[in-house]
């Protein structure tokens, strides 16, 4: 049903579709693609790109994601040629100008989304998990960090196009020539899986790498309705109960959930969440429910709008490498799968499972390790001791810097460095590959601006961001020493003080 073709140079897949003509095109390109001082810059060429289009009158709108940047409309032909031939002109030649006013955009954007703290915690901060951290290299990214971006990320071999529809006279897609990316190398945060990390309040949140199949597509679907059940419509404890499925690459897919819970709940809803898991671990599995959600995914390709989603799928597919699987054979693999199917998903899942669980809470009791808090080393240097907590203190030396505390340190090799934050107060943020975070502010640990200049001169260049002035009430003050609390006079009695009356003196 679909076919793959070559359209302006450029990898094509084409399907019949009636209705209105519906396109997009696919880069591979990313948030994991950039460095964590670049982080944000897929995202500000693709608001440039849409910029000279002007206010879009039909369905159109671009995203960008961990490992792919989608173009995508749909309307009539000449509408859908204009977009995506405006796109293309854009990213030949950016406007520049827009720069400064984007990265604005960005920002305020950014204020409302959360991080992804799954993705660091799994990854560290490179790769998969720079994608999980905000956009905190826009202050550092230059015209020409957008225009080579743009030049070498934004090109006809790293590029898919897709069609529901026929080729629509006109199109004339010229993007520059370049190279195939592969996807980022993958990296880890984590010695060890099954883990767990204490953060945030409120919600259980896990993921979990498991094989991309279409068993492991349909063990999603089915693990949400179970989690639903047990959490919601039984023991009441949860509200927003969810599941996702995502491809990672081209052999592995990412299971994400998330459960809600009140404060009081939150041991119950853990509690719960592990139980189903546990259960589906060793084949508790309703097979009732597997042929409902099975039906449900198999006629869920028979709706119009499944073809847009089949060409994107497939679109990625090929830039990731992989081969294409036509409707037909995922169907009968879906026909296929049984409950001894899910519970080696299931395998597979928890194995590999990472929790984000509130604080206060734990979850070694069911077999997960906690996650590495501390670094196995500490810097070499001068230390500057806590003026908030007598029992830690900051080190900075030649090679690194460490936040020390009773239970472990925090460090960071200015050599690995792949973000340092600096505010023109003095304060520096540092990050390394692992995650691990290191905030200095000179007034709560008394170290002078020779000291931060020294430590500028060691880390360095393109890890360094320099951010704007923080407000004077963002800036943490030097804590003032407590006054010295004063001896007590000794009372006055009332002897005393009528004697003082009748020898006629002062008490």
């Amino acid at each position: 049903m679909i076919k793959e073709t070559e359209v302006c140079g450029i990898r094509t897949l084409i399907a019949p579709a009636s209705g209105p003509l519906t396109a997009g095109l696919v880069f591979r390109v990313g948030c994991a693609d950039e460095p964590l001082s670049r982080r944000g810059l897929t995202h500000l060429v693709e608001h440039l790109a849409l910029h000279r289009h002007g206010m879009i009158e039909h369905d159109a709108n671009a995203a960008t994601g961990v490992t792919t940047t989608h173009f995508f409309t749909s309307g009539g032909e000449r509408a859908v040629v204009s977009y995506l031939t405006s796109v293309c002109d854009s990213l030949r030649d950016l406007p520049i100008e827009r720069v400064a006013t984007e990265k604005t955009i960005l920002r305020t954007e950014q204020a409302s989304r959360p991080a992804d703290s799954l993705l660091v915690w799994r990854y560290g901060a490179v790769g998969f998990g720079a994608a999980g951290y905000p956009e905190w290299g826009l202050e550092a990214i230059t015209d020409d960090d957008v225009r080579d971006w743009a030049a070498t990320r934004f090109t006809r071999e790293n590029a898919v196009l897709w069609i529901a529809g026929d080729v629509p006279e006109g199109l004339a897609l010229t993007l520059p020539s370049g190279t195939a990316h592969p996807l980022p190398a993958l990296t880890s945060a984590l010695p060890t899986t099954p883990a767990y990390f204490t953060e945030g309040s409120g919600k259980v949140m896990f993921s979990a790498v498991v094989e991309r199949s279409a068993r492991a597509a349909l063990f999603a679907m089915v693990l949400e309705r179970a989690l639903f059940r047990a959490l919601r419509t039984e023991d009441g404890n949860s509200y927003a109960v969810a599941t996702a499925y995502a491809p990672r690459d081209g052999r592995t897919a990412t299971i994400t959930g998330l459960a809600d819970a009140l404060p009081e709940k939150q041991d119950a809803v853990l509690g719960g969440l592990i139980d189903v898991l546990a259960a589906f671990r060793v084949g508790r599995v309703d097979a009732d429910e597997l042929e409902t959600l099975r039906d449900k995914a198999s006629t869920s390709f028979d709706r119009p709008e499944a073809l847009k989603a089949m060409l994107f799928t497939e679109a990625v597919d090929v830039l990731y490498g992989r081969p294409r699987m036509s409707l037909a054979d995922f169907r009968a693999q879906l026909a296929a799968v049984t409950v001894e199917d899910l519970r080696e998903v299931a395998v597979q899942a928890m194995d590999a499972m990472l929790l984000q669980v509130p604080r206060g809470n734990r979850a070694d009791w069911a077999g997960f390790a906690e996650a590495p808090m501390w670094s196995e080393s500490t810097a070499d240097g001068q230390e500057f001791p806590s003026l908030q907590n007598a029992d830690h203190k900051l080190v900075i030396g030649p090679d690194g810097v460490s936040m020390v505390a009773p239970h472990g340190a925090l460090t960071v090799l200015h050599r690995e460095c792949v973000l340092m934050q600096c505010w023109p107060d003095g304060a520096r943020r540092l990050i390394g590959p692992d995650g691990v975070s290191v905030s200095i502010e000179p007034n709560l640990h008394d170290v002078s601006p020779e000291v931060i200049a020294e430590l500028d001169r060691h880390v360095p260049d393109a890890a360094k961001v320099w951010q704007p002035a923080r407000a004077a009430d963002r800036i943490p003050q030097r804590p003032v020493p407590a006054a010295p609390v004063a001896a007590p006079k000794p009372a006055r009695t009332w002897p005393r003080l009528w004697a003082a009356l009748i020898l006629g003196k002062r008490p």
